[in-house]
């Protein structure tokens, strides 16, 4: 690890400190990753990839120190709910559609069934060509 790294690695360390105590300079306080490298002034992405344990160990400190659920888990957990409800809907719908597919095909047959009686009885005009039906 050079120098730049073991820099980068101790002001993320005091920005962390100092979010967690409510004493931001730099950014907004919030318990995010872009406030922890805003407080810090490393690039977001110098955090989540060079650094991820150090993210890692930012959100542990959230939820242990200060007994609080990190945004982007709430965020997540939102998407989750809203998503199990969509899930919940759309399986009601597919479930609805399916009677109701059993029910138009039932009528179907019904209505099949008596037209078959009812263009047995009459008779065809001379100039109409009846189609075979299908058998399926």
């Amino acid at each position: 690890m050079n120098q730049q790294d073991q820099d980068e690695r101790a002001r993320i360390r005091e920005a962390m400190d100092r979010i967690l105590t409510g004493q931001a300079l730099a950014s907004n306080g919030s318990l995010t990753v872009v406030a922890l490298a805003a407080e810090a002034d490393v690039h977001r992405m110098a955090l989540l990839k060079r650094h991820a344990d150090l993210k890692n160990e930012f959100y542990e400190r959230v939820r242990t120190e200060i007994h609080q659920v990190p945004e982007a888990e709430k965020r997540l957990r939102d998407t989750v709910t809203k998503l199990k409800k969509t899930i919940a809907n759309q399986r009601a719908e597919i479930e609805e559609l399916r009677q109701q597919v059993t029910r138009l095909t039932l009528a179907s047959a019904v209505l099949t069934q008596q037209d078959d009686g009812q263009t047995r009885r009459e008779p065809v005009p001379d100039n109409v060509v009846p189609f075979p039906r299908s058998t399926t």
